[in-house]
C-alpha cells in the first residue's frame, strides 16, 4: 500500500474511531500536523443511606461520555484523525450545577 492509500485508510478508519490518547503520542505513528481545540431525588435518599450513589454515578458517566464524543467531533471537524494530550476537567458553576470538559490537541496521525 502506498502512502496516499495509507493516508486514504488511516482518514476512514478516523471515522469509525479516532485515535486519543493521554499522552502525546502513540507509538508507531507520528504527528503530521496539530490544531488546538478547545441529582435526583432518588440520589438525595441515596446519601443518607451511603455507598455506591448509582443515579449520581450514571449521570457522571453519560457526563464524561458526552463530553468525549464532543470533543472527538470537534477534532474531526478540525480534520484531525486524533487527540493528544486528552484531559477532563470538572468546574462547579452554580450549586447543583457542574461543567464538565474534555479537551486535547486534535492531530493527524500518520503510520510511521
Amino acid at each position: 500500500m502506498d502512502p496516499a492509500e495509507q493516508k486514504e485508510a488511516l482518514r476512514a478508519d478516523a471515522k469509525v474511531h479516532c485515535l486519543t490518547t493521554t499522552a502525546f503520542e502513540i507509538e508507531g505513528y507520528r504527528v503530521v500536523r496539530s490544531r488546538s481545540v478547545f441529582g435526583t431525588l432518588g440520589a438525595g435518599l441515596q446519601t443518607i443511606v451511603g455507598g455506591n450513589i448509582t443515579l449520581f454515578t450514571e449521570l457522571c458517566e453519560k457526563t464524561r461520555a458526552d463530553a468525549f464524543t464532543m470533543m472527538v467531533s470537534h477534532a474531526e471537524q478540525a480534520g484531525g484523525n486524533g487527540v493528544i494530550g486528552v484531559r477532563y476537567d470538572a468546574t462547579e458553576l452554580m450549586s447543583g450545577v457542574s461543567e464538565v470538559l474534555c479537551y486535547g490537541t486534535a492531530v493527524i496521525f500518520e503510520p510511521l
